[in-house]
């Protein structure tokens, strides 16, 4: 004899396994790929920027991961699920007894809320994470940016030293022709000509380096990148410290910190609710066969937390929200070292560059003009052109270098502290 509960069960097991499917259905958004995009001729910082946030690996895995944070947090909303049971006693048919029962957990405490919020402070985590790697991010192509345009004009002061250099030559050739100095006085001009075209090859080759390096940020290889647009010779200006104080504040590795004290927090309320047992609900029907008359079946059970109170996982949870507060109070003085030391080397390397640049540049330009012009006319040697000239061109290489080295403490403190939100504004 069929039970007439069959149908109530069949009904009740299809409606959960179709939602169950539903639910479970992955998102039809393809996930976002790194296209290699055209570039142009004369790129320019704000075009490296979108490039790099736009089709960067790294980045992407960042996204993905707030979007795994934001389901967990869809998930640790759910409540428990149902369950149905079918009890048979007897299996002969005359004096079988079949028992239907539903059954409902039902949770006490705040068990469903501190998971919600725990939940919730894991997704701002991944949301601060995104927003540090995009950070980071931008220090690197800035830092790569402005690296290449140093090497731009690295080859730039290489060519027209070595135009110097062979104009040097050509100077010593004349007067060897006209039998003012001996052979050794053209040997060493070639000498010096010959080092300085050695050091315009170098210059080229760290060009083409730093090219590759910046290229790679958003996914392309050599060649992706000719030219850039932009200035390398104006150092950056440092920023105040009441606006380093107010960036520090927000600074991406103290919100992670302060947002990993919440979730302790969150993750403690609830190892706290668990100590509070659950309760199930049952409601059911019996069907005796014998008798022929259908009962209905209602319970209440909870479990007795006699062996297990959850000691162990509460107090692990509080001496991981002790942790957190100890690992805010490192990062915050970590910080404050890192930003001081960074903020000085900015300010002490933007001074280097502004002074060679206004200077000790044009000092070291007339003297090499003097030189030159003494030599043609017989009052200096050639070894005073040569070390006039070996002077400028070092002073040169060192100006731009301290100009490349005060953005990168500039970018430094970029990813240290987040871009300025008027610097998000114009990209």
């Amino acid at each position: 004899m069929r039970s007439p509960f069959a149908p109530l069960a069949l009904a009740v097991l299809c409606s959960h396994l179709s939602l169950a499917q539903s639910q479970a259905q992955p998102s039809s958004s393809p996930a976002p790929t790194a296209v290699a995009l055209p570039v142009s001729q004369a790129l320019t910082l704000r075009q490296a920027l979108r490039l790099t946030l736009t089709h960067n690996p790294d980045l992407a895995a960042a996204r993905l991961e707030l979007q795994a944070m934001e389901a967990a947090e869809i998930q640790a909303g759910a409540r428990p699920n149902p369950e149905l049971g079918l009890l048979v006693e007897d299996t002969r048919g005359s004096s079988r007894t079949t028992t239907l029962q539903w059954s409902q957990p039902i949770e006490l405490g705040p068990k469903r809320a501190a998971r919600l919020e725990a939940a919730a402070r894991a997704r701002e985590q991944a949301a601060v994470a995104l927003q540090a790697k995009q950070a980071e991010l931008r220090a690197a192509v800035s830092s790569g940016f402005f690296e290449v345009l140093g090497a731009q004009e690295q080859v730039k002061v290489g060519e027209a030293m070595l135009e110097l250099a062979r104009n040097a030559s050509s100077i010593a050739t004349k007067r060897l022709q006209a039998g003012k100095v001996p052979p050794l006085e053209q040997a060493k001009a070639q000498v010096a000509e010959a080092g300085v075209r050695a050091e315009w090859v170098q210059a080229q080759s760290e060009l083409v380096l730093a090219r590759q390096r910046l290229a790679s940020l958003w996914g392309q290889g050599q060649g992706s990148v000719e030219q850039i647009d932009g200035r390398a010779d104006l150092p950056p200006e440092p920023p105040s410290a009441t606006e380093l104080a107010e960036r520090m504040a927000q600074a991406p590795a103290v919100r992670l910190a302060r947002l990993d004290i919440a979730k302790r927090q969150a993750q403690t309320l609830g190892e706290r609710a668990k100590r509070v047992p659950d309760l199930t609900f049952t409601l059911g029907a019996k069907r005796d066969v014998e008798l022929g008359r259908t009962q209905a079946v209602v319970g209440l059970s909870i479990p007795l937390p006699l062996l297990d109170s959850n000691q162990g996982n509460l107090l692990e949870a509080l001496r991981r929200e002790e942790q957190a507060r100890e690992l805010l109070t490192a990062v915050t003085l970590r910080l404050q070292a890192d930003v001081a030391q960074t903020s000085e080397r900015l300010r002490q390397t933007r001074q280097q560059a502004l002074t060679l640049r206004t200077e000790v540049l044009p000092t070291a330009q007339s003297a090499y003009d003097a030189a030159v012009k003494g030599y043609e006319l017989g009052k200096f040697s050639l070894m005073d052109v040569l070390d006039a000239q070996r002077t400028l061109f070092q002073l040169r290489q060192q100006q731009l270098r301290s100009s490349a080295e005060a953005y990168r403490a500039s970018a430094e403190l970029d990813r240290l502290l987040a871009p300025r939100q008027d610097d998000l504004n114009q990209e």
